[in-house]
């Protein structure tokens, strides 16, 4: 089991990640919406906010509006470091039931597009 901390980092280096990708098709592919990042094992939620202009950090408050989260994924916090670190393929962690998504069904094939 990996700390919170680590988690944090993990998902920093996912935001730094996403900032890399073409501009182009954050742009085509990329609708504003809520994230929640539940890691299950440490029993703790991260929020972050995925818009035109990127992702923006996660923070472990949640938004002031009180909605729920448009996109919440559930993992656990050693799948969250070997997903963001490639040592993971999501399409894998998801068939296997290591990384929940739940979210419409448009904002699957966009994440898909940018993942």
């Amino acid at each position: 089991m990996a700390s919170v901390e680590e988690c944090r980092v993990a998902l920093a280096k996912l935001v730094a990640q996403f900032d890399e990708l073409d501009a182009e098709a954050r742009a085509k592919h990329v609708v504003e919406r809520t994230v929640s990042c539940r890691i299950s094992d440490l029993d703790v939620i991260f929020y972050g906010r995925l818009h035109h202009g990127g992702l923006d950090p996660f923070q472990e408050e949640p938004p002031v509006d009180g909605r729920p989260a448009d996109v919440k994924l559930t993992i656990v916090s050693t799948d969250l470091i070997a997903l963001v670190e490639g040592e993971l393929d999501l399409a894998r962690a998801l068939l296997g039931g290591r990384v929940k998504i739940d979210a419409s069904f448009g904002d699957l094939l966009r994440l898909r597009r940018l993942l």
